[in-house]
Order: C-alpha cells, then structure tokens, then sequence
C-alpha cells in the first residue's frame, strides 16, 4: 500500500539553515482561535528502520493569502503540550488502524 504523500514545510533554524519536515496533522481549537500542526523532520519520515521519531509542534499563524505563508510559535504552557500529547495518540491510533 502506498504511503500518502503528506505537506511539506521548509523551517529555518536558529542558525538560518533551512531543514525540510513533514506535515504530520493540523488542527485549530475553537475556544482559543488558535491553531497547531505537528511535524517530523523528512530525513527521519523517510528512515522506516526506526520507530522513534521526534515531532516538532508548533502554533502558527497564517500571514497572508498563500497556504504557505504561515508564522510558526514555539509552544508556550503545559496545556498547550498537553493538547498536542493527546491529538498525538489520537493520531498514531487512528495510523495503526487504517495500516
């Protein structure tokens, strides 16, 4: 079976070096507007020898008309993280059952 092909974001790092990831899920709440996507960095998306992969969350913020054109925030309180853990298991779950 064919792996679906996933959004692709290039994010620079602190030191202006541009690294590929993979767009794993977004997904917005309602109560605080706000919106979150996780992702994996590609290198380690396309590494199928391993079963730890580290996700990156971010809130973000679109910018301007283009789906690309996003501002990307660091994840700032324990609920924030929190939220992220459980759509992360919600996530992986709903992978294994459709394998």
């Amino acid at each position: 079976m064919a792996k679906e092909e996933r959004e692709r974001i290039i994010i620079p790092d602190e030191n202006g070096d541009e690294n590929l990831f993979e767009v794993l899920f977004k997904f917005d709440v309602d109560q605080t507007g706000k919106s979150y996507m996780v992702t994996i960095p590609v290198a380690d998306s396309e590494d199928d020898d391993t079963d730890e992969v580290e996700v990156f969350p971010f809130r973000y913020e679109e910018k301007g008309e283009a789906d690309d054109d996003l501002a990307l925030f660091p994840l700032e309180t324990d609920e924030e993280w929190d939220m992220i853990e459980e759509m992360l298991n919600t996530f992986q779950d709903d992978e294994y059952e459709t394998e």
